[in-house]
């Protein structure tokens, strides 16, 4: 495992936006060990563009992901946040959550009809679930979590509360991030 000081930063950018960034949880929560997850996409590469399929201009998707870690026997559940960034502007594009601990991948618009038992939080845009991307050019983060626990929250809830949820609970992390929309 490496030493990572938990930050969220989908949570960090998701309550700036909202005007929520005086609490007191923003930014990072105390080091703790945090595992390494390995995420990869059948349709996304590190660093390359985001296919135009899963963007606005396309059939709006969300696309397939795949993740593996080292087993950890505290893990409860998983999470998902796509989130981006320019230097204008950030947003919150998908958060699903309570993605059972043994789930290691989503097929292509797991948004549209996602695993039992999973909630989606209400993004940025007010949107639940997946807000394709707009912004030619950006960086599109695709963050996996594992969670000790469970969001328990009911589908549709707000961003900053799921967000902090996921925060309080990541006992891994990973992401795989694109550039620009293709």
């Amino acid at each position: 495992m490496r030493r990572f000081a938990v930050s969220v930063t989908a949570a960090a950018v998701a309550l700036s936006l909202s005007g929520c960034a005086s609490l007191g949880f923003i930014g990072r929560s105390q080091a703790q060990d945090i595992a390494e997850i390995n995420v990869s996409s059948p349709e996304l590469r590190e660093g390359k563009p985001l296919p135009g399929e899963y963007s606005c201009e396309g059939n709006q998707e969300s696309p397939p992901l795949r993740w593996s870690s080292q087993p950890l026997s505290k893990a409860k559940s998983i999470a998902i946040v796509v989130d981006s960034h320019t230097s204008e502007k950030a947003a919150v594009h998908w958060v699903l959550y309570d993605i059972p601990a043994t789930t290691t991948e989503l097929g292509p618009n797991a948004a549209a009809d996602p695993p039992a038992g999973t909630g989606q939080a209400r993004v940025t845009s007010g949107k639940v679930g997946y807000e394709a991307p707009c912004e030619p050019k950006a960086g599109y983060r695709f963050t996996v979590y594992t969670l000790s626990g469970k969001v328990g929250l009911p589908a549709g809830s707000p961003l900053p509360a799921v967000l902090k949820k996921i925060a309080e609970q990541t006992i891994a992390r990973g992401r795989l991030t694109v550039v620009d929309i293709q």
